[in-house]
């Protein structure tokens, strides 16, 4: 009896070193728990709540192995830190915006959006089926970051202004609050670009250190009461016409991952992006009706002379990006194909239909 237990206890202690280095001391036990920084306020409507619901998702697609606490922007590093709090080891995962990195990587913008640019579903089409992922993945490699699509907030307005704009001239000198590559086609127009995180736009704007500003969509700008502070509402959104949030995490941390748990990460970022996407659009319909009917905000046009001169400083400015280095060209490239060939579709479905359904 005492020999057969004496084996028994041999074979689990054998078993039990040959298990223990399958798995991390926090995955031993079942669990794990990563931080996530965010350049949002918190429950920000729009990409503050898809951060929430990632992580949510994480949790539950694991069964709790592994799960994600949230930090709002500055409470764990400033809102557009996130990227270098990834790829330092602060936090093993961020939810941000490509638009944001435009100085440590000139294409980064892109993976967001560019004036002119791919709409929502182009943007999902150049990442999914035109070799978009993998150049985004080359792109931050370097850094030791995997990046995702993590939320989208939809096509953007043109955003909120204290003066009408009659033309051009009406944009010297004006100073706007506005991102990515936006802010530089404002700057070629005349305007003064202004970069500040989304917390700190509504009282830039009610005290005058911004003439304007960019932000997102209906949904957002409703949330922030923006209408409270101006009755000028411009659209469209030239310079952001997509809003693709981006999930990135830590390559060290997702490699610390058994592989079903790194296959359920990239499945929550999926899954959040597409319900992101179609919750912005209801919900910027939505708002857009509340800021016309309750608060009397009607959108208006930005005039022609504007746009088509925006465009032209668009089409240049991705060619001066193209001409940093080979990867940016490479991006380049590949995002102007992108737009040629699914441009040419939308044209003649989506574009002539919408025409002949609204008569």
């Amino acid at each position: 009896m005492t020999g057969t237990v004496s084996r028994r206890r041999a074979l689990a202690a054998a078993g039990a070193a040959l298990a223990a280095p399958l798995a991390s001391p926090a995955l031993a036990k079942g669990l794990a728990e990563w931080k996530m920084v965010t350049s949002w306020p918190k429950n920000l409507p729009g990409p503050g709540l898809s951060a929430e619901r990632l992580a949510q998702s994480i949790a539950r697609l694991t069964d709790g192995r592994l799960t994600v606490k949230v930090y709002a922007a500055g409470e764990l590093v400033p809102a557009l830190e996130c990227f270098d709090a990834v790829s330092g080891g602060t936090a093993e995962m961020a939810h941000t915006a490509a638009i944001y990195w435009q100085g440590k990587m000139p294409a980064a913008p892109l993976f967001t959006t560019a004036p002119f640019g791919l709409t929502p579903l182009e943007h999902m089409i150049w990442i999914d089926q035109a070799g978009g992922q993998a150049l985004w993945e080359k792109l931050y490699r370097p850094f030791g970051v995997q990046p995702y699509m993590g939320g989208n907030t939809g096509f953007s307005m043109a955003g909120w202004f204290r003066r009408e704009l009659n033309g051009l001239e009406d944009l010297k000198g004006l100073r706007i609050r506005v991102v990515g590559l936006g802010g530089e086609i404002y700057r070629r127009l005349g305007a003064t670009p202004v970069s500040l995180p989304t917390g700190e736009v509504l009282p830039a704007l009610q005290a005058g250190v911004v003439d304007a500003a960019e932000v997102l969509a209906p949904y957002s700008d409703l949330a922030f009461g923006y209408h409270r502070v101006s009755k000028t509402y411009y659209g469209p959104g030239f310079n952001k016409p997509n809003g693709t949030g981006e999930a990135i995490v830590s390559i060290k941390a997702l490699e610390a991952l058994p592989v079903d748990l790194r296959d359920l990460v990239a499945a929550a970022c999926r899954q959040e992006h597409a319900n992101a996407l179609t919750l912005a659009e209801w919900n910027n319909a939505s708002s857009l009706e509340v800021l016309k009917s309750t608060h009397g905000i009607g959108v208006k046009p930005i005039p022609a002379d504007i746009l088509a001169a925006a465009a032209r400083h668009g089409e240049d400015l991705l060619g001066e990006i193209a001409a940093r280095d080979a990867l940016s060209r490479e991006i380049v490239d590949s995002y102007r194909a992108t737009r040629i060939r699914t441009g040419g579709w939308l044209r003649i479905t989506q574009g002539s239909f919408l025409e002949a359904r609204q008569g």
